[in-house]
């Protein structure tokens, strides 16, 4: 369609506090002669400003970022007025600077996006897939104002280099939890919900095209912890005199006998515990995370625990099988159980889970079929990922099978 628009961006400093070491940085739109205005928020001095290129002088690193960001700027707007002569829009410098801040009614933002997914998915997500979706919106935030300085943005400028911006910002930007900075797998996993999140908006039609379209996750391959024969008999054997240790311990414990998660285990009662085919006790449950059915047998050290406490007064009050701490309190007194004890291994609570998937039953034998069973995967392919081959089992295997070479 032939534009007969006369279109004008540019980039200017005007100083509204009276400080000349403060200029405030705008975007001018011009349209037919009409002007709006966008603040971006950024702030230079008179002597670093070229009035002439609209741009800072040199070739500093600020420099090079503000200049950057603000060619960014310039061909967002161009962009925006490409997208509104697409769409057979009015153009007018209102409608371009509308657009170009998220703010006109017929285009959504980020923020709308993330409001909308919660409203429909909070009632078939669970509640721990629900917490890491706030704390991806948590970071998404924070990401805007430290990189943007916007509290929201529109879904039309989601892009490559967004997408990009933001795992760099995962990665290399400031300490996000408990003064430590995003681990590159942690990075990845807030990119895929966003990624879940973008994929809404395209159904929607919010979005015309997916911006993850050519973006590849990259997960490093990590060696997940567990415990051994020697290293879980270490524990058993060791008493605390603090009784939330001593429960920390025992329900720690449990876990690695039944390989049920935390959440699982905290949520345990008598229902749960039936006769199994074989006459022996076994636990029928389902997954908190995935809602899929769970049924293990209770081995003899399960029982064990789980008698151990048969009395206890806090067992009665909640009517659950075990007295468990919030996760918070249980991983912090596991980490001083464990150095206690002499193993220096990054243990967590779901440490338990890998160590009866490859300590408990894999290396014993089991088959990794029965094993993903028990611990409640959809697919097989899950449970690889926990099943280890220990130097013990290649060495029976390896033993069994001279022993039958030489049978021959």
């Amino acid at each position: 369609m032939r534009n007969s628009n006369t279109l004008k961006v540019l980039i200017f400093t005007r100083d509204i506090s009276n400080n000349p070491e403060k200029l405030t940085i705008y975007a001018r739109i011009t349209v037919n002669g009409k002007r709006a205005e966008i603040s971006l928020k950024r702030y230079v001095s008179v002597n670093e400003w070229d009035e002439n290129r609209g741009r800072l002088h040199g070739l500093t690193h600020k420099a090079r970022l503000l200049n950057s960001y603000l060619d960014e700027v310039y061909g967002e707007i161009m962009d925006t007025h490409k997208q509104l002569l697409r769409e057979d829009k009015v153009i007018t410098s209102q409608a371009i600077k509308a657009r170009y801040l998220g703010q006109d009614e017929e285009h959504k933002t980020l923020m709308e996006l993330i409001k909308y997914h919660y409203e429909s998915q909070k009632s078939k997500l669970r509640p721990g897939t629900m917490k890491n979706y706030y704390g991806t919106e948590k970071y998404l935030k924070r990401f805007l104002e430290h990189t943007r300085r916007l509290q929201d943005i529109n879904l039309k400028r989601l892009n490559y280099k967004f997408i990009t911006d933001f795992e760099n910002y995962l990665i290399n930007g400031p300490d996000l939890q408990k003064g430590k900075k995003c681990t590159n797998n942690g990075a990845m996993k807030h990119l895929e919900r966003l990624r879940k999140m973008v994929n809404l908006a395209v159904r929607l039609e919010w979005l015309e095209k997916d911006p993850f379209v050519n973006y590849k996750k990259r997960y490093k391959k990590t060696e997940r912890s567990f415990l051994t024969e020697r290293e879980l008999r270490l524990i058993e054997e060791t008493t605390f005199s603090g009784r939330g240790y001593e429960r920390v311990k025992d329900t720690f414990l449990f876990s690695c006998y039944t390989g049920l998660a935390y959440g699982d285990v905290k949520a345990l009662d008598i229902d749960h515990m039936r006769f199994g085919i074989d006459g022996n006790l076994w636990i029928h449950t389902k997954r908190e995370k995935t809602d899929e059915a769970v049924k293990v047998p209770l081995l003899p050290k399960a029982k064990q625990i789980l008698d151990k406490y048969k009395n206890c007064n806090e067992r009665l009050v909640h009517g659950k099988l075990l007295p468990v701490l919030s996760n918070q309190k249980t991983n912090s007194y596991l980490k001083e159980i464990t150095k206690a004890c002499g193993i220096y291994k990054n243990i967590s609570f779901h440490t338990a889970r890998h160590t009866f998937a490859t300590t408990i039953t894999l290396s014993n034998g089991v088959p990794i079929e029965t094993v993903s069973k028990m611990l409640g995967h959809t697919k097989l392919t899950t449970t690889q990922i926990y099943a280890r081959v220990l130097e013990r089992k290649v060495g029976d295997d390896m033993r069994k099978l001279v022993e039958r070479m030489n049978e021959r």
